[in-house]
């Protein structure tokens, strides 16, 4: 029993100011890595400062987007792979940025825990760190929460915050028309939503995060695990070489529900599903499943993880660009009268 005299500590109730300021020190390194044009100080300060002058603007307009990487998080703590879900963060952020016409500047975490693990939590922010780097986007602040009594043993809460900004004028979507083109972008897979259902299909299937996957060599954790793909070097490259409308990131909804938000009101747009073959994991869900192509198309992104919408006459051109800086391009189908997405073909999975 507690010796009733002897003071309370906060370390005795469950915080550790130490390990705090151990991740701190753990991290600057990689922190420092992301530093652009811009940057004005490193991590420890009470606010992040960042010159928007310095980073090239004149008349700036900013953009900010925040997300989190949803229940694929629970994969990342149950298998113990914690150096990917980092750059997911990034991703679901900055790729929503490029969408409207942005250039990603900085990003912020949230890392919140019941106990604090150093190593744990240095590998999840190492990993934010290079999906910043890869991003153009530097990594100036977080705040990191140890809250016992919230959190299971071994489990935290992740979200980000990214800031973005592009000149007065430069906004997307712009000048989306009927007969305009739309070019997919292949994904990596399932990135980082509808993992709420992909745990359901899994556990119908009979299948461990250790089991060997279905689809693809390794264990089903790993495969599953591959992170949300960064878009955005390859798409800004695209923005500035002109004729691009629109961008749309296909995450929680799909196709189905994230192109109608970049068409104007009486366009819609004809999608060919055979114009594309998405990685053997959708085949995978469809079937073990039992999901039927309606719910797959509103649910997952299909193998597509970014839409451009561009004129008829840049498409070839804007194709060899992205497939130049890396992308795998396809050509969807076009924007026509009409709402909503509708699909033609039989998809490929």
């Amino acid at each position: 029993m507690a010796d009733a005299n002897q003071g309370l500590t906060y370390s005795g109730a469950g915080v550790d100011i130490d390990a705090g300021n151990a991740l701190v020190d753990r991290i600057k390194p990689a922190a420092k890595a992301t530093q652009r044009p811009g940057t004005m100080a490193g991590l420890g300060g009470f606010g992040a400062l960042f010159d928007l002058k310095a980073a090239g603007y004149s008349d700036p307009i900013l953009v900010a987007a925040t997300d989190g990487v949803g229940t694929k998080l629970r994969l990342a703590i149950d298998t113990g792979k914690l150096d990917t879900v980092g750059i997911d963060l990034v991703a679901m952020c900055v790729n929503d940025l490029v969408c409207q016409g942005a250039e990603p500047l900085f990003f912020l975490d949230y890392f919140a825990t019941g106990k604090l693990a150093v190593p744990e939590a240095a590998q999840v922010i190492e990993g934010i760190a290079a999906g910043c780097a890869a991003s153009g986007c530097a990594l100036i602040g977080g705040e990191t929460a140890e809250m016992p009594g919230m959190y299971h043993d071994g489990d935290f809460d992740l979200a980000g915050f990214a800031v973005g900004a592009m000149e007065r004028g430069a906004d997307l979507p712009a000048d989306v028309a009927e007969g305009d083109v739309l070019l997919g972008l292949a994904s990596d897979g399932v990135h980082s939503n509808g993992f709420s259902l992909v745990r359901r299909v899994a556990d119908r299937a009979g299948l461990t995060w250790a089991d060997p996957a279905p689809f693809e060599d390794g264990t089903l954790g790993d495969a599953l695990l591959t992170p949300t793909r960064l878009y955005v070097l390859p798409t800004l490259a695209a923005v500035r070489a002109g004729g691009v409308h629109a961008l749309a990131h296909i995450t929680g909804g799909g196709l189905t529900e994230n192109l109608p938000r970049i068409l104007p009101r009486g366009l819609g747009c004809d999608i060919d599903l055979s114009a594309w073959t998405p990685a053997p994991v959708f085949g995978w869900l469809a079937a073990a499943g039992g999901v039927a192509q309606a719910e797959m198309l509103k649910t997952f992104n299909c193998g597509i993880g970014m839409v451009l919408v561009c004129a008829p006459d840049r498409a070839g051109e804007l194709a060899d660009l992205l497939e130049a800086e890396g992308e795998t391009v396809r050509r969807l189908g076009t924007v026509t009268p009409g709402d909503g997405v509708r699909y033609s073909g039989a998809p490929n999975w």
